[in-house]
């Protein structure tokens, strides 16, 4: 990678993921792409290069490509599961329009592509304990659709063109930079500002509900260590199982109990979000990206958690 656009660089992992790439490689070899009224501020903004960057207009994604020499493009243009469950036709038109936009500009210039796929890319049929690497994927959200379909292009345009495409399946991203947006997943940030407000906290997802995590920190390595892997090396190339954690709600609110005893939490089921959890895996197995590519996370439910609060005390209670 030598000069890489960040597409959806404002979002959740975006924006992360664009500063760690700036100080890996150096600010100027990285553009943050944005869409109209989600622009870049701050660091951000100052940090390197941006640019309006549609991810349904292909003319304007090709422009970008040849006016900074891109080689590289990370594809995070995506509605996240519950907001997509809401809007499934902008969600097909972003997810896959999109990516065959970006697809068609990296096979004419020449780019690697990184687009995540996501554990809603499993289905109730899937085996939901150790979740293999290849498995039946027949998922019932948009959402999962789009992410299987995701992949399966991405792998066609790999085998057919010999576009260099790469992805992992990420879990529930834990931030504490950027606040959650409509994720399935997103009770596990809220309950970290709730702990440290000082509030209660009302969980969405039902007691007992396991799903996987992952500490931001690795997931910005994941993306970015399976795009330098040799490509040699790799057996699979799109929807790669990544894990670091399993918990369910109680688990992560008696770990955060260790460090506030005062905090409480009780349960008010959102049953769309209930629905879409119950339909993905518990714990996946992910021996393939350990063997393929070294894939290995830092953080557990321990480390993460304190390190959590720390941050968040720091960015609530200045």
């Amino acid at each position: 990678m030598k000069n890489i656009l960040v597409i959806g660089s404002t979002g959740q992992i975006g924006s992360e993921l664009t500063m760690e790439l700036r100080k890996r490689y150096g600010g100027g070899h990285v553009v943050a792409g944005y869409i109209t009224g989600a622009e870049p501020k701050g660091e951000l903004l100052e940090s390197g290069p941006s640019a309006v960057a549609d991810v349904t207009n292909g003319e304007q994604i090709a422009a970008i490509v040849k006016q900074y020499n891109i080689d590289t493009i990370y594809n995070l243009a995506a509605l996240l599961s519950v907001v997509a469950e809401h809007k499934p036709l902008l969600a097909w038109n972003i997810g896959i329009n999109g990516l065959l936009n970006i697809l068609e500009v990296a096979r004419e210039n020449h780019c690697a592509v990184f687009t995540p796929s996501s554990i809603g890319s499993f289905g109730p049929e899937t085996p939901h304990v150790m979740t293999p690497q290849d498995t039946v994927q027949r998922p019932r959200t948009i959402y999962g659709v789009s992410k299987v379909t995701t992949e399966l292009l991405s792998d066609y345009y790999h085998h057919k063109y010999g576009v260099d495409t790469r992805s992992v399946r990420f879990p529930g991203i834990i931030s504490y930079v950027t606040p959650p947006g409509g994720g399935t997943t997103d009770y596990a940030v809220d309950i970290y500002y709730y702990a440290v407000r000082g509030e209660k906290f009302t969980c969405p997802i039902p007691e007992g509900t396991l799903m996987d995590m992952m500490y931001m920190p690795d997931a910005l390595n994941a993306a970015i260590k399976l795009m330098e892997a040799d490509p040699t090396r790799l057996i699979h190339h799109n929807g790669f199982n990544v894990a670091a954690m399993s918990f369910a709600p109680e688990t992560i609110y008696a770990e955060i109990k260790k460090h506030k005893p005062d905090f409480e939490m009780t349960y008010d089921v959102d049953p769309l979000k209930q629905a879409i959890a119950n339909s993905w895996p518990d714990c996946m197995d992910d021996s393939c990206a350990r063997n393929e590519w070294d894939w290995a996370p830092r953080y557990d439910l321990a480390s993460m958690t304190a390190d959590m609060l720390e941050k968040l005390s720091a960015k609530l209670l200045k």
